[in-house]
């Protein structure tokens, strides 16, 4: 005698050892407060301009590799290998690189001078305010002071 087992323990099996194609969280959000962070997949954001300057750096150092993989080559066959002259050639792109981007942060930093002097001539009475504001905080509150 055989014993037929329940189709719907069958389907029920097979449903528990398929693979998951969805999951949903059902769990409560907090009634106050900021909202629990949730991983996203991928890369994360980042502006225009800094997904530019990752490319372009990515980019130029993979540029760097072949030559520097061949002039190690030709210095192992040569019997020359020298492992202070390697240290050196490593550290040349960053000798020189160094610099480079220091007078570009001063470049950069130039565009913060204070503007020129500027000088105006008023004819008849003239009542001239400076006003500091500050605004802070969620909710804004203005201090202004003269």
């Amino acid at each position: 005698m055989t014993v037929q087992p329940d189709p719907k323990l069958v389907a029920a099996v097979e449903e528990a050892m398929s693979p998951p194609t969805y999951y949903r969280d059902d769990s409560p959000l907090p009634p106050y407060g900021p909202t629990p962070p949730v991983e996203q997949p991928g890369i994360p954001p980042m502006s225009q301009r800094t997904t530019e300057t990752a490319r372009a750096v990515m980019f130029c150092s993979l540029a760097t590799v072949p030559p520097g993989l061949i002039a190690v080559a030709v210095m192992v066959a040569s019997e020359h290998a020298n492992p202070t002259v390697i240290g050196m050639i490593c550290a040349a792109p960053a000798a020189i690189a160094v610099p480079i981007l220091a007078v570009a942060r001063l470049l950069r930093g130039a565009k913060d001078l204070p503007p020129a002097e500027v000088h105006h001539h008023y004819a008849g009475h003239v009542d001239q305010r400076t006003v500091h504001t500050k605004t802070t905080g969620l909710w804004a509150r203005t201090n202004n002071q003269q």
